[in-house]
């Protein structure tokens, strides 16, 4: 098992943090971003770990890791910084957002896992939305699973709370014939985009399109996505509301509600 950790971005609203260095590399609770997630792979053994770069990206200079750049980081999102690193979708790989935390009890569940697709959601994601938004919903996204814990929707625009049965994490696993599928069908999306609008989102370019877009597209296509259900031990760090939030949480005693 290997992960990729898609880092590519230019987190503008963590800024002055990301003036000079890249969201991986801003600290959290004594160490970097970088550095706990490498961690908790490690913990999980796994030492195959490539990170795509992008922004400020000499500046990652971890030895343990592969390091691939996406050099169009300032006009593509995460689908094209994915596939800067598609040699490295290889049995079974998870992939993670640059910009989150997760205890080592998630990534078992994960690894555990033993669909082709499978994807980390939160049910108890409200908790931690309504300290971070005056208004959660307008942050979070559609999802909704059937009774066997498959995806039927993830990432569109969202109305009421109730359409939202948990929430994406920015944490998945691709393997065994969820690999070849992968990039068959980013391939296919790709080409219908040279000549069609966008399959993933008519609304954006193809390179613009984002990670909850391409999901949303294989669940339209008839593939199975299992929801991993956790119930928090994570943060994502966006913005520096989040970060002033998760240092006060820290200071009170209060952050194990979210993250161990």
């Amino acid at each position: 098992m290997n992960a990729i950790i898609l880092a590519a971005g230019k987190g503008e609203r963590l800024r002055p943090l990301t003036e000079n260095k890249p969201k991986c590399l801003v600290s959290l609770f004594g160490k970097t971003l970088l550095e706990w997630q490498v961690e908790t792979f490690h913990n999980q053994g796994i030492h195959d770990i490539t990170i795509v770069t992008g922004y400020k990206s000499d500046l990652i200079k971890n030895p343990e890791l592969k390091k691939i750049e996406n050099k169009n980081y300032d006009s593509t999102n995460m689908v094209e910084t994915l596939f800067c690193a598609q040699s490295e979708l290889k049995e079974s790989t998870i992939v993670s957002y640059g910009d989150i935390l997760f205890d080592k009890e998630i990534l078992k569940k994960l690894v555990n896992d033993t669909n082709d697709f499978s994807v980390v959601v939160d049910e108890n994601w409200y908790d931690l939305w309504k300290l971070r938004f005056k208004n959660p919903l307008d942050d979070a996204e559609s999802l909704k699973f059937d009774d066997n814990l498959f995806l039927q929707s993830i990432g569109q625009p969202v109305k009421k709370i109730e359409e939202i049965q948990s929430q994406y994490i920015g944490l998945m696993k691709f393997q065994n014939e969820g690999i070849s599928k992968l990039k068959s069908s980013y391939q296919n999306a790709k080409e219908i985009s040279k000549k069609e609008s966008n399959p993933l989102n008519p609304k954006i370019n193809f390179e613009k399109s984002y990670m909850t877009d391409l999901l949303n597209y294989l669940i339209k296509i008839g593939t199975k996505i299992k929801a991993v259900k956790i119930s928090g031990g994570w943060l994502e760090l966006d913005s520096m509301d989040d970060y002033e939030l998760y240092q006060n949480l820290k200071i009170n005693d209060e952050i194990k509600k979210f993250f161990h």
